[in-house]
């Protein structure tokens, strides 16, 4: 079993991310986000607005089996993170379809 966690770490520490719903929703306009994953207490409004911009963009949509405070974790910061926008995974293969959130 893959640990979703640490590659989540590893595309923020070898990769490109971006962090938080607006500036996510923003990369997916622009065609720069290839996969977006969401903590599982993200407002469903936010979740709704992510999968609909996923969809016309392509990107695939994932959420994460853990609240805002795990994924923020993953991520390796020391705040909440509801949303993350993966535009390069760097060294991760989180992209890849084996992968599962939970």
């Amino acid at each position: 079993m893959v640990d979703v966690a640490s590659l989540i770490r590893k595309a923020v520490e070898t990769g490109e991310v971006i962090l938080g719903s607006e500036r996510t929703i923003k990369g997916l306009k622009n065609g720069k986000i290839k996969m977006v994953i969401v903590s599982n207490n993200c407002p469903n409004e936010v979740k709704e607005d992510i999968r609909h911009y996923c969809s016309i963009s392509g990107a695939k949509f994932r959420e994460f089996n853990g609240d805002n405070h795990r994924l923020g974790a993953a991520c390796g910061k020391p705040f909440a993170v509801s949303v993350l926008g993966i535009v390069n995974p760097g060294e991760s293969k989180i992209l890849e379809e084996e992968v599962e959130m939970g």
